[in-house]
């Protein structure tokens, strides 16, 4: 009897803001009602918010960093939803990413980012340098919400969605493709030997 292959992508969807009152739930929610469904991803959340995160000085061993590694490890591939605070991503989602090592390898990366006039694409310019240099792999195309704060409801519905709902359906089908390759290559010859540590 042959076995089933699992076709399902696993991603992991990371939230890049750990600010109480933060915008990023309403961003955040959208994306996940987004892949959540029958379609062909399983998904998980990485939220720095929830996490209980050690202070910066602390190793790398701290449970809530050992939990965040578990499920990045697990991952087929990634979505990090990042505001811009100062032309740049969140120090929060900088001390998640560097804390995790390994992990990330041969792996895409797609991103939805918010801000004010540029939609966050600043800091995403940024994340895509951080995730080549980790042996990530940052997909072309992405979704950006310009002036976010009027984008949105007080419940959190996207106004005028569809723009940016054919822009995810662009990338998640972009981040399937590229997790299904990546996935196989991994599994055929582990990465790993091309990266050393």
């Amino acid at each position: 009897m042959l076995k089933k292959l699992d076709t399902r992508i696993r991603l992991a969807l990371i939230y890049g803001s750990g600010r109480e009152g933060r915008f990023c739930d309403k961003v955040a929610g959208w994306a996940v009602s987004q892949v959540e469904g029958d379609g062909p991803f399983e998904l998980a959340i990485i939220d720095p918010g929830t996490l209980e995160l050690p202070p910066r000085h602390v190793g790398s061993g701290h449970p809530a960093l050992e939990e965040a590694r578990q499920v990045i490890d697990w991952a087929d591939g990634f979505i990090v939803v990042t505001p811009e605070y100062n032309r740049a991503y969140p120090a929060i989602l900088k001390f998640l990413i560097d804390s995790i090592g390994p992990e990330w390898r041969g792996k895409p990366v797609g991103f939805v980012s918010y801000g004010g006039i540029s939609g966050g694409l600043r800091a995403v310019e940024q994340l895509r340098l951080v995730f080549g240099e980790l042996h990530a792999a940052p997909i072309r195309d992405g979704v950006a919400f310009s002036d976010a704060w009027n984008r949105f409801d007080s419940e959190g519905t996207l106004i005028d969605a569809d723009r940016a709902e054919q822009a995810m359906a662009t990338m998640l089908a972009q981040l399937h493709w590229w997790a299904s390759a990546l996935r196989n290559a991994r599994q055929t010859v582990p990465y790993g030997q091309f990266a050393p540590a």
